[in-house]
């Protein structure tokens, strides 16, 4: 199947960590003070903001989170740098889902869907089933070896328990969703609510 023309790639470069809040907070400070994502990346790699030892994973971990950061907009970047843990968490999901196409994909035709029919746990077996079905149009998934994909499985679930997106026992959470970002959504992408489970149906009932 050809790649849509306005249609982004999958990248699963996600597999690198976890959610970084801690780091994607000082990364985004640095932004906010340099506003140069490649100022950033060297700065945060000199500043050690990220607490490994080997050099080469300071600074994949330092070009992974700037990647995640580098799509949001400056007032989620703001949010992020001084809204509180849950806007936080709530900003760090949005940059995930809007910078990772499968992750969107997965939040909203898998998590969100289930979550409306009260279908809440997900399990490592409901993952290889969307994987499979998006591979089967998708070279790019389909070339992923089966060693990467059960790593980005595991950092995926890992992911949505650090984001308050699924419990500890892997059942969706229902997002409730600050004013403050809330309205950032939906001044910018109304859309974007289906990334967190139940917001959109709160947002219609006026909840």
């Amino acid at each position: 199947m050809t790649q849509k023309a306005n249609t982004p790639k999958y990248r699963m470069s996600f597999g690198t960590g976890g959610l970084f809040l801690n780091e994607s907070v000082a990364i985004a400070r640095l932004y906010q003070e340099l506003g140069d994502w490649t100022a950033v990346k060297k700065a945060a790699g000199a500043k050690g903001v990220i607490p490994f030892r080997k050099q080469s994973s300071v600074t994949r971990s330092v070009r992974e989170i700037a990647n995640r950061l580098e799509v949001l907009k400056a007032e989620e970047i703001d949010l992020l740098c001084h809204g509180d843990y849950a806007d936080q968490l709530s900003v760090l999901w949005l940059a995930l889902c809007r910078g990772y196409r499968f992750i969107g994909e997965f939040a909203v035709e898998l998590l969100s869907e289930r979550f409306l029919s009260f279908r809440t746990h997900i399990t490592y077996d409901d993952f290889d089933a969307f994987y499979a079905a998006k591979a089967e149009w998708e070279p790019e998934l389909e070339a992923i070896s089966t060693s990467t994909r059960e790593k980005l499985r595991q950092i995926l679930f890992r992911l949505m328990r650090e984001a308050g997106i699924l419990n500890q026992d892997d059942h969706i959470c229902r997002a409730l969703l600050s004013p403050s970002f809330m309205a950032l959504i939906t001044q910018s992408n109304p859309h974007e609510l289906r990334y967190f489970p139940g917001a959109e149906l709160g947002r219609q009932r006026g909840a």
